[in-house]
């Protein structure tokens, strides 16, 4: 059975940082990475380690305040953000696949698998 398994979020100050893990088990992704949904928004993609070469992306809103990263095991993903907004706050979402193609990573439906999500308040 597969999973994704994300670390817990939590309550953040404005200017702070967190850093949330993803944990998958049952089979090994090419891709792995993040979205995240705030109220009333649709689901938006945040970062990916793209297939094994590693490259990575970034949504513009995080370009340069959040990192994404991967386990040299390649079945755990971590994604470090810096300098939070609340613009940042949302559920934050695992997602994997393995058959992704660089001109769909930004839509959800490209993606086989979603953890069950991870709210992330920043607030003071």
């Amino acid at each position: 059975q597969v999973q994704l398994v994300e670390s817990e979020g939590g309550l953040v100050q404005p200017g702070g940082s967190l850093r949330l893990s993803c944990a998958a088990s049952g089979r090994t992704f090419s891709s792995m990475g993040w979205f995240r949904q705030a109220p009333g928004k649709e689901r938006e993609f945040v970062a990916l380690v793209f297939r094994s070469a590693g490259n990575t992306y970034y949504a513009d809103s995080v370009k340069g305040r959040f990192t994404i990263s991967r386990h040299s095991d390649r079945n755990t993903v971590f994604l470090q953000m810096n300098r939070m907004t609340a613009d940042d706050t949302a559920v934050y979402y695992c997602v994997a696949g393995n058959r992704l193609i660089l001109s769909t990573i930004r839509n959800p439906d490209a993606y086989d698998y979603w953890g069950q999500g991870t709210q992330v308040t920043v607030s003071s």
